[in-house]
């Protein structure tokens, strides 16, 4: 995978980037403590389904902001987001209330910021809806209620996907992961 620097408001941001050239591309943010390596089976995968992707490297610390010039640097107008823990926080945080930057949204254990988690806690009651095709990957039971009262927070085709034992979606299951965001990039 080819290795860049973006220069972004927050500072430059380090990306890997591979697959084969396609109209489509998956743009990944992993949690805060998982580096992009992480991702690398779920990346293979997706290069096989003909999917370009983007992985952010580990320990940028990201804002929406950021994440719209990082889009714009690479000249990617249109993409398939997805993101597990922190990361996936922050793809809630870009797809909720744009719409026409993201074709799909896949997250790893993480329910709309509206929503309250597992813990009780909201991240954000005042956070608009997202407006696209949305997945939940929840790797065990106790984040269900999260994943299904996020659904009247999806604008779009909403689908939700539980496995069980898994603690980190992208490391332990990444041909289910894989699987949720190719079939968001399909148009049936």
């Amino acid at each position: 995978m080819e290795s860049r620097t973006v220069t972004t408001p927050g500072g430059d941001v380090h990306v890997r980037i591979g697959g084969p050239e396609s109209r489509f591309t998956v743009l990944l943010l992993p949690d805060a403590d998982e580096s992009a390596e992480a991702y690398d089976v779920v990346c293979e995968r997706l290069h096989n389904s003909d999917l370009r992707t983007v992985v952010v490297d580990a320990g940028a610390s990201l804002t929406s902001a950021d994440v719209f010039a990082l889009l714009d640097a690479l000249a990617l107008p249109w993409v398939h987001l997805a993101g597990s823990g922190t990361g996936a926080e922050l793809a809630w945080a870009v797809a909720s209330g744009r719409f026409g930057r993201f074709a799909s949204l896949v997250v790893a254990d993480r329910g709309h910021p509206a929503v309250p988690d597992h813990a009780g806690v909201v991240r954000d009651p005042a956070a608009p809806p997202a407006e696209v095709p949305t997945t939940i990957v929840i790797g065990d039971a106790t984040r269900r209620a999260e994943a299904d009262a996020s659904m009247r927070y999806v604008t779009g085709e909403f689908r939700v996907v539980e496995l069980d034992g898994v603690a980190s979606v992208p490391a332990e299951a990444p041909a289910d992961f894989a699987s949720a965001i190719a079939l968001r990039t399909g148009s049936w």
